[in-house]
């Protein structure tokens, strides 16, 4: 056998063998003891004594405080818990989930036992590489704790290291279970912060963030954000500060004011190297399948003016704004503010009713130094307005919405997808055009693309695929595939603290934080609900922008086709 041929078997048996020892110990505060061995006939009691004991075997750096080129060494060498491991968790209460310096070589996972729910005060990942925890409650108030910090925090630290490759997934975390009492008082002095995030790699999938100050808030780079819900929330519903982000089909909804806080359903700002706001970059962010909805019900105490999409702190580089659905009581549907090769394409946005603030715009202008957008794309989108910069930015094929209920299916349950008759079918370029829309349906089904977020099919959209409960089974997780090294410094950090109670100020112009409307002449409209920008051009009078009154709950009467993409980005 030739050398090389050796080796690589050898390798392959090895990483195999590897493989195939993982195993699976259980924890249970209920029946458990940690002076038992962990098996599902004997398992421990809390999941605290695996750290304070040095049951588990991992890396960490060889000298503190962490330089950049630092190595890893053993930690816990010999220990019961390697990489690759799984601890099942049974129902009961555990505290707080703390710890620093564990750097696997492949993910350990920490979940939920199937059907089970098991609670945590809080749970806080620093200077670590290669956890998944999955399928906790997560709240402060199991512990009867009054702390406003991050409930979930996964963070890099300049003494202990960065961290990187920790998935957080289908937990609920909230300030309290039941909010309905709050007064604003309550909300701006009890509420908790969600979800906070540093380093790289990081993925959040499938977890209810409710009842909080701010939602998820992302300083990471190259990780991603998809399928949560964050509702009932007094800040920000999402906060994306790193490069090479995705937030795909998240819900934002339900926006309590509180404070002068400028809410945003989704915001973004750079920080330069002099440590201001406003003067660096923001790169390669993707926003896509999301929906970001103002209130679901109109007679909602301490409703606030959600901005939907508030970039106004660039420069923002090569970002990708599409198939979202964004409805919103504000001016501000999709703001950009300092942009370089941003795309906005088919996205849907509208106003939920005729007051001021409003109707929400599409728009893509200057920085607040003035410096103009830079080869920019607004196309394809169905919006109340638009109102880019007038270098810059190329604006085509979009739709200005002048009576919804001629596009859409139910605009009062906030049905939006096109009718069979609605003048956005067949409307849109190809160029940029997602390959599917926010349902997963391909792009054209007709003669073209349609415009805004959905295409129009007579053919339901392929069923998603059952969501994943928050359990596991003995089967233990594939290896994380991350291209990134365990090595890789931590990024300074980009932007307020997630912490604090109010954002960096939001668009300072005339138009927008004030209560001056944008100028809306030349409204046309024609039997089919829209007026053509950029495109077929309509005629006709303007008729109302705003949606008929909105029930209790919000009906979707659809399937969201959530997307588990884990392609490589650079």
């Amino acid at each position: 056998m030739r050398p090389l041929l050796a080796a690589t078997l050898v390798a392959t048996l090895t990483a195999a063998a590897g493989l195939a020892e993982a195993k699976t110990y259980y924890v249970d505060a209920q029946t458990g003891a940690d002076t038992n061995d962990g098996s599902v006939a004997k398992p421990w009691k809390s999941l605290k004594h695996l750290f304070d004991q040095n049951k588990i075997e991992s890396r960490n750096w060889a000298s503190l405080p962490y330089a950049s080129g630092a190595q890893l060494a053993a930690r816990n060498a010999g220990a019961l818990l390697k990489a690759g491991d799984t601890i099942v968790v049974a129902d009961g209460f555990y505290g707080e989930l703390s710890f620093t310096g564990y750097y696997n070589a492949s993910d350990i996972t920490i979940a939920a036992a199937p059907s089970a729910k098991p609670r945590l005060s809080r749970v806080v990942v620093t200077s670590s590489s290669n956890w998944h925890i999955k399928g906790f409650d997560v709240s402060p108030a199991h512990a009867a704790s009054s702390s406003r910090a991050a409930i979930v925090a996964v963070e890099s630290h300049n003494y202990s290291g960065p961290t990187s490759k920790v998935t957080v997934e289908g937990c609920t975390i909230s300030t309290i279970a039941d909010i309905s009492a709050w007064s604003a008082n309550d909300w701006d002095t009890k509420a908790a912060n969600g979800i906070s995030a540093s380093g790289s790699e990081i993925t959040l999938r499938d977890n209810l963030v409710r009842n909080i100050n701010f939602g998820i808030s992302v300083g990471a780079s190259k990780s991603l954000v998809i399928g949560n819900t964050v509702e009932n929330f007094s800040g920000d519903g999402l906060r994306g500060l790193g490069d090479y982000t995705v937030f795909e089909n998240n819900t934002v909804r339900n926006c309590y004011d509180v404070n002068d806080n400028h809410d945003d359903g989704f915001q973004s700002w750079s920080r330069g190297s002099d440590g201001k706001v406003g003067t660096g970059t923001v790169t390669g962010v993707v926003l896509r399948g999301n929906r970001i909805i103002n209130y679901t019900d109109p007679n909602q105490k301490l409703r606030c003016t959600l901005q939907g999409i508030g970039m106004f702190d660039g420069t923002f580089v090569d970002w990708v704004i599409e198939n979202n659905v964004i409805i919103t009581d504000h001016w501000h549907g999709i703001s950009v503010y300092g942009a370089k090769n941003v795309r906005i394409v088919n996205n849907t946005v509208l106003d939920p009713n005729n007051s001021t603030p409003g109707p929400p715009w599409i728009r893509i202008t200057n920085h607040k130094n003035g410096t103009a957008p830079q080869g920019c794309v607004v196309r394809n989108n169905l919006a109340t307005d638009f109102s880019s910069a007038a270098s810059g930015v190329t604006e085509d094929h979009n739709i200005k919405i002048t009576d919804p209920s001629k596009l859409f299916v139910d605009v009062a349950n906030y049905d939006v997808r096109l009718l069979p008759t609605a003048a956005a079918i067949d409307q849109g370029a190809a160029q940029y055009a997602p390959a599917t829309d926010i349902l997963g349906v391909a792009r054209p089904q007709g003669a073209g693309v349609d415009v805004g977020a959905y295409e129009y099919s007579t053919t339901p959209p392929p069923p998603p695929p059952p969501a994943p409960d928050a359990t596991v089974d003995s089967t233990s997780p594939s290896a994380d595939s991350g291209a990134s090294s365990d090595t890789i410094a931590p990024a300074p950090d980009a932007g307020t603290s997630d912490d604090t109670l109010t954002a960096p100020a939001s668009d300072s112009t005339a138009t927008g934080d004030t209560a001056t409307a944008p100028n809306n002449s030349n409204n046309n409209n024609n039997n089919n609900g829209g007026e053509m920008k950029g495109g077929c051009n309509t005629s006709g009078a303007p008729i109302s922008n705003g949606l008929p009154a909105l029930p209790l709950l919000l009906l979707w009467g659809h399937s969201m086709l959530r997307k588990r993409s884990r392609s490589k980005r650079s």
